[in-house]
């Protein structure tokens, strides 16, 4: 199962537009992503009630991981990692905007 950690970086969280702008990374990507903290069980990533609800403030590192089962092969191993990194940078830079 590919994963990647990484740390919100939006001073409010992933609440609202960041949590909106993440979403909307992840759709794209085609993946079924989740997204985790310490404490929680991961949720779909592409759901923005379910992002926002599991409160990710400020500073949490969270886990981004794409499940074995959708995934076709070494090729999708590689394309779900490189997704994950792209959405990780995402996170990791939305506190600069």
């Amino acid at each position: 199962m590919p994963m990647h950690k990484a740390v919100v970086s939006a001073s409010i969280g992933l609440h609202a537009r960041p949590a909106a702008e993440f979403v909307r990374a992840v759709t794209a990507t085609g993946l079924a992503v989740t997204i985790r903290k310490a404490g929680i069980q991961g949720v779909d990533a592409r759901s923005l009630l379910e992002v926002m609800t599991a409160d990710f403030p400020f500073g949490c590192e969270v886990e981004l991981a794409v499940p074995d089962s959708a995934l076709s092969g070494p090729s999708g191993q590689v394309a779900a990692a490189e997704a994950l990194q792209m959405l990780a940078a995402l996170l990791e830079s939305q506190g600069a905007a």
